[in-house]
């Protein structure tokens, strides 16, 4: 191998076929700000797809994230429940809102929040539970969602890898008083940035809309509600540009054809490395039969950290890019300065060592998918492995 073209990489943007057409139209109507008709296009689609369901666009899962803190009216002092292992959106949006994080562990095969250990950890002080449907794979929401009714605290899912999954065919995303969605270049439908806050409590729809809009009763005004807006709430700039919106009605609109290109990677792997695993002590992706998944990415979790670490170095050396995930929240300098003390996590811990992501994206051919699963396989069947 003598040329980048021989490289693998990890993530890859791509163009399904009608995104700068999109985004030429956008220009050409004159209307490349936020809730434009591409805007509009996208929360149609997206509500026709998640039970009719409110979907807001926004600049990113990030935004949505805080827009969803600010809903629930969180303050110094409230606590919310979240798995150690994820994004660092997924609890900062609600610490900036002054609430004291909840670290709970997951569980050891599909690496979701452990619902065993919720409502143990639920206190008078509990405002939220987010649930983060990990790789696209739906949490226990048959469990979670009885223990956060009993307890009278709303759910947020972060949804912002599994969209168009299901959990006992219901959409991710709907289960929560609301959810969010990403559209970061990494994600299985992109426009670079941005993301979409799901609301499927109709009580905060109007809310939702004024936060978005800066804190103004704007869209009242477009409606005719009002003879003029101005300020009446908390909120910031929390909508996506109709040019982002442009490309991502594109790749919406060729779902089916992204999510079967995603799922035949994702079973390339699987035939690959399912039963060789089984010989070396590795582990797959577990996928409960209740569960549809969206195909977001395939990992490995290895022995040990040494061990998961000369692999991503083994691929490298073939010109692969494989990946680690999340460091453990809860012991993150930030963690350990806002999260309610003790936090025990002893799987997310042992997780976060040991899990590699392979490379996973639309262009990613079956040819390169099968050299990948060769190199991993090469390492384990060398004399030099230990």
């Amino acid at each position: 191998m003598d040329s980048d073209s021989d490289a693998i990489g990890f993530n890859s943007p791509f163009l399904i076929g009608s995104e700068l057409e999109y985004v030429r139209t956008a220009f050409q109507n004159h209307h490349a700000s936020g809730d434009g008709p591409f805007t509009k296009r996208c929360a149609a689609l997206l509500k026709a797809a998640l039970e009719n369901a409110t979907v807001l666009l926004t600049p990113s899962c990030t935004a949505a994230l805080e827009m969803a803190a600010i809903l629930l009216n969180i303050k110094p002092g409230d606590e919310v429940i979240v798995p150690s292992f994820t994004f660092v959106s997924t609890v900062n949006a609600f610490v900036l809102r002054g609430a004291t994080p909840v670290f709970c562990d997951i569980r050891p095969d599909t690496m979701n929040m452990d619902e065993s250990r919720l409502e143990d950890l639920i206190t008078a002080r509990t405002r939220a539970i987010l649930p983060v449907h990990y790789a696209g794979i739906g949490c226990e929401m048959e469990a979670i969602a009885p223990i956060a009714a009993r307890h009278g605290v709303p759910i947020v899912e972060d949804n912002a890898h599994g969209l168009f999954g299901q959990y006992r065919s219901k959409p991710l995303g709907t289960f929560g008083r609301m959810a969010t969605l990403s559209f970061h270049e990494t994600k299985n439908f992109s426009c670079g940035e941005g993301g979409a806050l799901i609301v499927n409590d109709p009580e905060l729809i109007e809310r939702a809309l004024i936060i978005r809009d800066k804190g103004t009763n704007r869209q009242q005004f477009f409606r005719g509600q009002v003879d003029k807006y101005t300020w009446v709430d908390l909120g910031s700039s929390y909508v996506l540009s109709d040019l982002l919106a442009a490309t991502l009605l594109a790749q919406l609109e060729a779902r089916e054809q992204i999510m079967s290109k995603r799922r035949a990677i994702w079973n390339r792997y699987d035939q690959g490395l399912r039963e060789w695993s089984k010989s070396v002590g590795v582990t797959c992706p577990t996928v409960p039969d209740h569960c549809e998944h969206a195909n977001h990415m395939y990992y490995l979790v290895l022995n040990s950290l040494d061990e998961r670490q000369q692999l991503i170095q083994h691929l490298r050396n073939l010109r692969i890019t494989a990946a680690f995930h999340y460091t453990p929240l809860h012991l993150s300098r930030m963690g350990l300065a806002t999260g309610r003390q003790p936090a025990r996590c002893p799987v997310t811990e042992r997780i976060s060592d040991c899990l590699v992501r392979l490379p996973f994206y639309y262009d990613l051919s079956l040819d390169d998918v099968d050299r990948v699963v060769d190199a991993v396989r090469s390492l384990f069947t060398s004399s030099t492995h230990g």
